[in-house]
């Protein structure tokens, strides 16, 4: 479930360079924040398949208290009845925060010569606290990256093992959680 399709574009080139051929997974994007909260509960109870599990990502954007947000997506999900197979994931601050981990993917990916040099300045070593990191990597890219099209191509060149994006690294390890819990049982 997640919030935008730029996401879901990261994801469809990023899940199946790690993911088990065993599991299928469906990403299901909305159209922002509003309308994730709106029909999260409705969309995980209408769910046919008794084994699905679910992982909600949404942005944090400028809301400075990540902890309400995910408390009220816990919620909603809760309210579905099958809250015990979700987790919730809040990327700090947006999606391209993720991006901004790894300039040697978004040099790859936008093929932008030499642009994983920056990734030692102070700024991209923790980006998860930069206030508008869209507007960085289209500043940092002059341009070249578009949402939806630079998440598709950027996914399929991100560092699954990078560690330079907490948020980033927690996703990563809460979908591992989530595909050996399927494995397993």
């Amino acid at each position: 479930m997640l919030e935008e399709p730029s996401a879901r574009a990261m994801l469809d080139s990023l899940l199946p360079r790690f993911l088990n051929k065993e599991i299928t997974h469906r990403l299901i994007p909305f159209e922002g924040k509003q309308d994730l909260e709106k029909q999260i509960t409705r969309k995980i109870r209408g769910y046919l398949n008794p084994l699905a599990r679910f992982i909600v990502i949404r942005d944090q954007d400028n809301n400075p208290n990540c902890l309400n947000i995910k408390k009220n997506l816990i919620k909603l999900c809760g309210e579905s009845g099958r809250g015990h197979h979700c987790l919730v994931r809040i990327a700090c601050t947006e999606i391209e925060t993720f991006y901004l981990a790894d300039l040697l993917a978004v040099e790859n990916a936008l093929e932008i010569p030499e642009l994983s040099r920056y990734q030692q300045s102070k700024k991209f070593r923790a980006p998860d606290y930069l206030g508008c990191p869209s507007r960085e990597l289209r500043i940092l890219t002059k341009n070249k990256y578009e949402k939806v099209r630079g998440s598709r191509l950027i996914g399929g060149h991100l560092q699954i093992d990078n560690e330079r994006s907490p948020s980033f690294k927690n996703l990563i390890a809460a979908i591992r959680r989530m595909e050996s819990d399927l494995l397993n049982n």
